[in-house]
């Protein structure tokens, strides 16, 4: 069953209200016209493969993979939509994003060998059970549940490794027709021994270079005034597209501010929604 939508028909917009959707918003409508009713009740987006109605320069693609392929010849192996996010996080420079796609291939032949990570590799941060991930949000997007009281400074790469393992986790998640998730990050009880600016910074970066365009949005839920002293050390990495992905919620909107994007069949039970939490390496 495919059903037409609109954001005004969606949300019931005012034209104040229109005014404040995010540029990323506006963009993000323009990628799709129709969805896909699932079992569960939930939309799945369908994105419109053609490059020119999602208002990509078709040539610019052509070009970077004639580019890409020439300087690595496993870029043969991926597909358009990926070097359209890597395109989209360069702000179409062919140059830049050819040089971003490039590192991230060499990236990922050292940081993942295998084609994956075990969680035998990962028991210190699993045994945290800090990542969760449960239900899609109104446009289809998988929901992944972060407690951040949860996180303890530790081992470094072994840290950095879960952080790959969670984004190869979820992005196996996404439905066909969407491309990014959305994440809810829970820092009730956060205190300075869940300070880890090291793991922050390089979880952002992995996040930013190496999977670009795959955050939907990051709801920032309970957050406590001393968060803001790590918030302020780490801000200045966050990039521009990312920044605009980042919404800090009120304690007393949060339950009207997540229904706003997620239905309450697909809400997770610990905001008042119908589904159970599962953790990230049961997913």
């Amino acid at each position: 069953m495919a059903t037409q939508l609109s954001r005004s028909e969606e949300r019931n917009a005012t034209p104040k209200e229109k005014l404040e959707w995010t540029k990323e918003e506006e963009e993000e409508e323009k990628e799709f016209k129709e969805c896909v009713e699932e079992p569960n009740g939930s939309l799945t987006p369908v994105i419109d493969d053609s490059l020119e109605s999602n208002e990509l320069d078709k040539q610019k693609l052509a070009i970077m993979r004639a580019f890409v392929e020439g300087e690595d010849s496993s870029a043969k192996d991926v597909d358009d939509f990926m070097l359209r996010r890597f395109l989209r996080a360069r702000d179409l420079d062919i140059e830049k994003a050819s040089a971003m796609f490039l590192k991230y291939l060499s990236w990922r032949r050292s940081a993942i060998p295998g084609g994956f990570i075990s969680v035998s590799e990962l028991s210190t941060n699993l045994a945290h059970n800090k990542l969760f991930m449960q239900g899609v949000d109104k446009k289809g997007r998988p929901i992944v549940v972060g407690f951040g009281n949860r996180h303890k400074q530790g081992n470094l790469e072994e840290f950095i490794r879960f952080v790959i393992f969670f984004l190869e986790k979820v992005c196996s998640r996404i439905p066909r027709g969407q491309e990014k998730f959305v994440c809810i990050g829970d820092l009730q009880g956060w205190g300075y021994s869940n300070s880890d600016i090291r793991g922050y910074r390089a979880a952002l970066s992995i996040l930013q270079d190496c999977y670009p365009e795959r955050l939907g949005k990051l709801y920032l839920v309970h957050v406590p005034y001393i968060f803001m002293t790590a918030w302020k050390m780490v801000y200045p990495f966050i990039d521009k597209k990312t920044k605009n992905k980042i919404s800090f919620v009120e304690d007393k909107k949060l339950k009207s501010t997540l229904l706003d994007d997620i239905n309450e069949s697909q809400l997770p039970d610990a905001y008042g929604g119908k589904l159970s939490l599962v953790p990230i390496q049961d997913c």
